[in-house]
Order: C-alpha cells, then sequence, then structure tokens
C-alpha cells in the first residue's frame, strides 16, 4: 500500500505535469461577477457548459440582479431556462437563493463556505467555484472529471465528492486547488475521456495505476 508520503510526491508530480500540459486552463463558464458565476454554476448541473454559457447570454441580458430573478413568475423563469436540464428544479432553487441574498446578505454572493451553502442550490462543489474563482480562495470543486480522474490515479478510493475532496486536500499544496480542479476537468474533457481514455497519449501515465488497464 503507497505511503502518504509517497501518494504526496505523485501528486506533486501529476500536478506538475498538468500545469505543462494545460497552462491556461480555467473555468468554463462566462461571467462578469459574483453572481453571474452563481447562477451560472448552479444551472450547470447534470448540463454542459456550453449550453450554460449559451442560455446565459439571454438570460443575464433579462436579469441582472437577485432582485430581477425574484420579480417574475417561476413558470416565467423556467421558460427562459427550458433548454437546460432539470429547468424546473434549478428555477425552484435560483429564486430561492436570491431571495436568501437579499433577505441575509443585502444581494451579495458571501465568501465563506458556511454562508454560500445555506443557500438553495448550492453544495460544496458550487461554493467552491466561487470561493476559488471569485474570491481567491483556496478551494477544491470536485466535479464528475475530478471524482473519476482522482480514482484512476489513485489519490482516492471514495466514490462521494465530499470524502475525495478531504483526500486531495490532505495531498495537495493549497495553491494548488483551483488549478487542479480546472486542468483535471480539462484533462477529463480531452485525453481521459469516459470509456474511451487516451493512455498513450496521457502526459500522467507514468504516475496512473490505472493506465492502459
Amino acid at each position: 500500500m503507497e505511503s502518504i508520503d509517497f501518494k504526496k510526491q505523485r501528486a506533486q508530480r501529476i500536478v506538475r505535469s498538468l500545469a505543462r500540459s494545460y497552462p491556461d486552463a480555467r473555468c468554463r463558464l462566462t461571467y462578469h461577477d459574483a453572481f453571474e458565476l452563481l447562477i451560472k454554476t448552479i444551472l450547470s448541473a447534470q448540463c454542459t457548459d456550453e449550453r450554460v454559457n449559451f442560455v446565459g447570454e439571454t438570460l443575464f441580458r433579462k436579469y441582472r440582479s437577485p432582485e430581477d430573478f425574484i420579480q417574475v413568475p417561476q413558470a416565467e423563469l423556467e421558460n427562459d431556462i427550458r433548454s437546460i436540464g432539470f429547468f424546473r428544479s434549478k428555477a425552484r432553487h435560483i429564486q430561492a437563493c436570491c431571495r436568501t441574498l437579499i433577505q441575509n446578505f443585502n444581494g451579495c454572493v458571501p465568501s465563506t463556505m458556511d454562508e454560500l451553502v445555506t443557500l438553495s442550490g448550492v453544495g460544496r462543489k458550487t461554493a467552491n467555484v466561487i470561493l476559488g474563482n471569485i474570491y481567491n480562495i483556496p478551494s477544491l470543486a470536485v466535479d464528475t472529471h475530478v471524482i473519476r480522474i482522482s480514482r484512476l490515479l489513485k489519490l482516492t478510493r471514495h466514490t462521494e465528492a465530499e470524502s475525495i475532496e478531504a483526500d486531495l486536500m490532505k495531498i495537495l499544496s493549497p495553491k494548488d486547488w483551483v488549478m487542479f480542479s480546472h486542468r483535471v476537468q480539462m484533462h477529463g474533457r480531452t485525453v481521459c475521456i469516459a470509456r474511451r481514455p487516451q493512455c498513450d497519449h496521457c502526459s500522467l501515465a507514468k504516475d496512473c495505476p490505472s493506465a492502459n488497464k
């Protein structure tokens, strides 16, 4: 069984390889401020970033503030995001989230995990996206790519996002957390593709126990 020290060393090699392969990795959701990123991250659950960005162009011409989102009937907001999966529940979450922002945070997006997860539709992943990309607070956004690839790399044995986040935080330097998420997500889209990973072209293969298996 790999010791924690050896796992940390291997994780650092992985971090360096990812940095060389994806120096320009970043959040794929387009946004102008914390509120837009918050709403788009809620919308992105089980939906592609490309679709959310496309819908968001029109959405944020109509809705510019939390107040704008709660001034329309839920059915109208549902219609505006209909092409996004689970649009009914997302519309409900967005309006509830906006009410809480107004009532508890003066309409501003909070900057702590404890406060962010009080918002409807916001779990640890969404909160970490906000903390890392808006407030430059070390955070690990664990999405399906991070879950799958972290397990293939044997950086964790867990399957639950929160447990995987905790495991990664133990072996990665906080300064690497945000970019690790971005780069692993890009790696999962371009090389370590689910069901057809391109191990022969993977810069991480030498440090991946699952390579070519």
